[in-house]
């Protein structure tokens, strides 16, 4: 047995000695996917500080009413509130400064008092075009605040019968009609409900019978389950990929290269064999890639607080990449005749596979049809492996899967790339 595998370590360590002599395909094995890493990262929020969106609170009310909502804004966590008059929040808007400013424009206070006679509280977005999601999600905040404002106002009976009150004098003022009398009803009954409530304000059902127009119900999942501490946890499995990627296709092109500058050829007339040969090529691409993916996993631990929720998982991940990539690396390796078309067609491949695949996007931010075809992309199944075992605390049956699939495409393109060597071989 020793002797049938020292050939192929033999061949092993040849490839391994030429690749530590060329530094350029250790930077772009190495380097470069930790320098990627790192760099989106640093731009998808660091270590897990999540952007906050810079925005402009302008109050042109000067209310109790207007205060009160531009301070539950500056409450937000996703919100980092400024102040200022709406031609400076203009102005920093137009300039790129702030993403958004929210208004909240004369009479907000006057329409939250009148309430019931049907007014709108009107709040303006003034939004950059290009930050359109951000603002979207302001109006959001914003909205919630409002409402907010409203659930304190029915947790005051003084306030909500001052506010019934008013309207009913306004109401009184207006044309009969078949909508002031069904109106003036249900004002009539709601003054009736807030007086007999009255006397219950101080119990603990709640000033006003404990009235919430949200409930929001919080849970908490355990930690490292589908929630990436930063974001690097998804950066780094980005990174190792592509690492993962120069190191097949770089072999792959030794192999090529090898095979038409004739090296292959004096090989095959040394006592080694053509399978001494793609055995040792396989065995140096899978130790390169595993230690490619150890070194990004050590740099990610020690310096990002990348860290795996277990390390057998971690291992049978990095495993099956390896195996998913020597196969990729063979099958590769007869797409051309030469180095320059072998390596066209390869990264002409590989490219879209990784973009699909989640290597430049993270999987959870493409839309549903791209993800849907990213189960076609090993870089997809790749990415999903690592961080099943980094942040998403898959279980042992939920690894499976991507594990299956990237040895499943391992095995069948090494064997397709040995019979269509073999075969290019023989013509």
């Amino acid at each position: 047995m020793r002797r049938a595998l020292s050939p192929v370590v033999a061949i092993a360590r040849k490839d391994l000695r030429l690749l530590a002599r060329n530094r350029g395909a250790l930077f772009f094995a190495a380097g470069w996917p930790i320098l990627m890493a790192i760099f989106f990262g640093l731009v998808f929020g660091g270590r897990g500080e999540r952007g906050r969106i810079p925005v402009v609170a302008v109050d042109e009310d000067g209310t109790p009413e207007s205060r009160s909502l531009v301070a539950r804004l500056g409450t937000s966590t996703a919100l980092e509130l400024t102040g200022g008059s709406r031609e400076e929040a203009e102005g920093l808007v137009r300039r790129g400064k702030k993403a958004a400013a929210v208004v909240v424009p004369a009479g907000y206070g006057a329409a939250a008092a009148g309430l019931f006679r049907g007014e709108a509280r009107r709040i303006e977005i003034l939004e950059d075009p290009s930050r359109e999601p951000e603002a979207a999600m302001l109006a959001g905040i914003a909205t919630g605040a409002a409402m907010e404002e409203l659930a304190t106002l029915f947790s005051d009976p003084a306030r909500a019968t001052e506010a019934v009150d008013r309207a009913r004098a306004d109401l009184a003022a207006r044309p009969p009609s078949e909508r002031r009398r069904l109106t003036e009803r249900y004002l009539g009954e709601l003054r009736t409900y807030l007086d007999d409530l009255r006397p219950l304000a101080g119990g603990t059902g709640g000033a006003a019978g404990g009235f919430h127009p949200v409930s929001v119900e919080r849970r908490t999942l355990r930690v490292g389950r589908e929630r990436p501490r930063s974001a690097f946890d998804f950066t780094f499995p980005q990174g190792i990929l592509w690492g993962v990627i120069g190191s097949a296709l770089g072999f792959a092109l030794s192999l090529v290269t090898e095979r038409t500058r004739g090296t292959l050829t004096r090989l095959e007339m040394s006592p080694l064999s053509r399978a001494h040969v793609l055995a040792g090529k396989a065995l140096a691409c899978a130790v390169t890639i595993l230690a490619v993916e150890a070194g990004l996993l050590c740099v990610g631990a020690l310096f990002f607080g990348v860290r795996p929720t277990s390390w057998a998982l971690t291992l049978a991940a990095a495993l099956s990449v390896a195996a998913c990539f020597v196969g990729v690396m063979m099958l590769v390796a007869v797409l051309g005749r030469s180095e320059q078309s072998a390596g066209g067609l390869a990264w002409s491949i590989m490219m879209p596979l990784a973009m699909v695949g989640g290597a430049m996007v993270p999987l959870f931010a493409m839309p549903s049809w791209m993800q849907i075809l990213g189960n076609l992309s090993p870089v997809k199944w790749g990415i999903l492996a690592l961080e099943g075992a980094t942040w998403r605390g898959f279980s042992p049956s939920e690894m499976a899967l991507p594990c299956a699939v990237l040895v499943a495409v391992g095995l069948a393109g090494f064997a397709l790339g040995v019979g269509l060597f073999r075969d290019g071989a023989r013509a």
